[in-house]
């Protein structure tokens, strides 16, 4: 199998998320404070690409949706469709993935949870290295417009022909890429994403699985 590429712990690739990290270390010392890399079964068939590490969430614990509410809704649905052995998010040391892998689109922290395209282009090597390394890859799920717009980048396709939409699914080549809106607490309060929704997206990737 390919080696898995993960960036630097002192990258200094983005100018913003070196400076905002640096800032970070100084004021949580305990924090991971560092790009946060993948998590998961590298022979999986899902690759879940999320936004980016949240201040108190992965840029503190150091893995993809956890220590915020951004992760509870999908660890939520992992457990349920059965790609994860342990939901219980309060130790991070006992999650356990299966078929399933988590990275995200940018691996810094940006500023205001915003990343700008320099920096989900600086991260799109280790996105691309990712995808050609699971070899078992079957389905990837585009947390958000960032996330869908660095994939159909990676694989070299053009926006304007695989335009980001709640439940969109696009083929590329072998592998089928599916959107749902981010699971962030916002568009759960908001509603723009529900629980149901959400719920759906899965049980069309399991489908497709089976």
């Amino acid at each position: 199998m390919e080696h898995i590429q993960v960036p630097n712990e002192n990258c200094n690739k983005c100018h913003r998320l070196e400076l905002l990290r640096s800032k970070n270390k100084q004021k949580y010392p305990a924090w991971h404070n560092a790009p946060v890399n993948s998590f998961g079964d590298v022979y999986g068939n899902l690759l879940i690409v999320g936004l980016a590490p949240g201040l108190n969430g992965a840029n503190r614990t150091g893995i993809p949706f956890t220590g915020d509410n951004s992760g509870d809704l999908l660890f939520k649905m992992l457990s349920r469709f059965n790609f994860s052995i342990n939901k219980n998010l309060s130790n991070t040391e006992m999650i356990k993935l299966k078929n399933c892998r988590i990275t995200n689109a940018v691996r810094c922290l940006p500023p205001s949870n915003k990343p700008i395209q320099s920096e989900v282009k600086n991260c799109s090597v280790f996105l691309k290295n990712e995808i050609d390394t699971m070899k078992n890859l079957k389905f990837i799920l585009a947390l958000g417009k960032v996330a869908h717009d660095a994939i159909i980048s990676v694989f070299e396709k053009t926006k304007s022909q695989y335009k980001f939409g709640h439940n969109n699914q696009y083929n590329l080549g072998n592998i089928k890429l599916i959107d749902s809106y981010h699971c962030s607490r916002y568009n759960l309060n908001t509603r723009r994403l529900t629980v149901d929704m959400f719920r759906r997206v899965f049980q069309e990737i399991v489908i497709n699985l089976d």
